[in-house]
């Protein structure tokens, strides 16, 4: 049986798809994060509430503690997380242990950077030594790594305070896992969608700093539309995913979920980087300003999507206007992308054969026709010749979206909007979604920027930029807290 980590021989690069058409320019700069320091609050839940940018500036100037908030963290992560079903293992011993680490080498002047001491959440599909990691699964329930994921040791050398692991739907597909399914923050009567569904969730409710997921076709952009969080997608390659669980090797990115954009960033620059482990990975310079100006910025946009969006949606489009950026309304002639579908269908199928050849996915807790059992068994009936067909149009289409990133730094749409969830997936282009409003007084919804292959850091200096202009991102849940248990 050949293990889930081995891909195929071929290796997707983005670049090399595009042509080198619609690549960043600027990601050679220099990294520089913001400099205010607010007053630190008083209560526990502002303080776990509170963005990394706070959070960090609090540490490294030794007003908070990282164990002090490693325990607020482990207190929610205590109280509201079986309401929310959105931890699988929580690593007490082990935060309590790096947060006495981190508290120690920064007294002694050791600060290592933005995420030292900041406890996180990372996605149950991240190896961790000698701690179990599910692939929220329940033939896998039972599974202990030997090794830590690449992100876990370079969150771990970044001085980042692992608190738990966090739920995803079965294989990172959807919301249910094998111990139920994840909530929603917001409205407990709804799932939190997925697969990052435990990372969004806790996320959400103020119950770790930050948290990783992983996106392959929406696990990173649906949980936070739903859970009102904010995510970055990186650039395919961005980010080596050794140690990680193989679902679709040319389309898997391990990404951020934070509360505000610059977190997402600040996550980025510690997890990016190449490993032999993952022959897609590459290194490739992160140039990051938190004070630059986003006048100079040409933003596309499709103006269809927009007549048929959300009141949100089209408020957040004004909300970009108003930040003297040139607004380009965009043809978006690309190929109908339908057909990529196969390319996610054949390698999932292949990722997991060993699951459908041993009726093991029977396991499987989710059993709809569309989940992941019927799934697999349909993808053995893909000619091979189809499946090469599917990859032939993605190079074309990764062509299309190199020319049309060459007239522009980013691309703003409703999240869902003309099939570009499938097709930047598909060519590797980075996205942040961010919160832009509120459908309903506690559904919120987001949008979505799209940015030049490995520029995330100009496509975050933008993001930040909209969300200081919409206001919107501080507002907290509060549907998980039950009368009596309340801060």
């Amino acid at each position: 049986v050949l293990p889930n980590g081995l891909g195929p021989a071929t290796v997707f690069d983005a670049r090399a798809c595009a042509r080198g058409r619609g690549v960043g320019e600027e990601g050679a700069g220099a990294f520089v994060r913001s400099e205010a320091v607010p007053a630190m609050p008083e209560r526990d839940e502002d303080i776990a509430f509170s963005p990394v940018v706070h959070l960090s500036r609090w540490i490294e100037r030794g007003m908070l503690s990282s164990e002090r908030l490693t325990r607020i963290y482990l207190d929610r992560l205590r109280r509201f997380g079986d309401r929310l079903a959105c931890v699988i293992t929580l690593t007490e011993d082990l935060a309590l242990a790096q947060a006495r680490e981190a508290d120690a080498e920064i007294r002694a002047g050791r600060y290592r950077g933005a995420l030292h001491g900041i406890p996180y959440g990372a996605k149950d599909l991240f190896d961790t030594r000698g701690i179990r990691t599910t692939w929220g699964a329940m033939p896998y329930r039972d599974r202990v790594a030997e090794d830590d994921a690449f992100v876990v040791r370079r969150l771990r050398e970044a001085g980042a305070v692992l608190v738990a692991k966090t739920t995803l739907g079965a294989l990172a597909y959807g919301d249910i896992w094998f111990g139920g399914r994840t909530r929603n923050p917001w409205n407990l009567e709804q799932g939190s969608s997925g697969s990052s569904a435990g990372s969004a969730s806790g996320t959400a409710a103020g119950l770790f700093g930050f948290s990783l997921g992983t996106e392959t076709l929406g696990s990173i952009v649906s949980p936070c539309m739903r859970c009102g969080t904010t995510g970055l997608r990186p650039t395919f390659g961005r980010v080596a995913r050794t140690g990680a669980m193989a679902l679709c090797w040319s389309l898997d990115k391990i990404g951020p979920i934070c509360r505000c954009v610059e977190d997402c960033v600040l996550v980025l620059d510690a997890i990016r980087g190449a490993d032999a482990g993952d022959p897609s990975s590459v290194d490739m310079p992160l140039g990051f300003d938190a004070g630059a100006d986003v006048r100079s910025m040409r933003v596309g946009y499709v103006a269809d999507w927009f007549e048929r969006a959300t009141g949100v949606d089209r408020a957040a489009l004004e909300a970009m206007r108003g930040l003297g950026v040139e607004m380009v309304d965009l043809d978006l002639d690309v190929s109908p992308p339908g057909a990529l579908m196969t390319i996610l269908s054949v390698e999932s199928a292949s990722a997991f054969e060993e699951l459908t050849l041993t009726d093991r996915d029977d396991d499987l807790v989710w059993q709809e026709p569309q989940a992941w059992p019927n799934s697999f068994r349909q993808a053995w009936f893909v000619p091979g010749i189809e499946f090469v067909q599917a990859e032939r149009l993605r190079r074309r289409i990764c062509e299309e979206m190199g020319q049309v990133f060459e007239g522009v730094d980013a691309i703003i749409g409703p999240s869902y909007a003309g099939g570009m969830l499938l097709i930047t997936n598909n060519t590797g282009h980075p996205c942040v979604t961010l919160r832009a409003g509120f459908l309903e007084e506690d559904r919120p919804h987001g949008v979505t920027i799209w940015g030049r292959l490995f520029d995330e850091g100009r496509l975050a200096r933008l993001g930040m930029a909209l969300e200081a202009a919409l206001g919107v991102w501080e507002r907290r849940p509060r549907a998980y807290l039950a009368e009596g248990t309340g801060d």
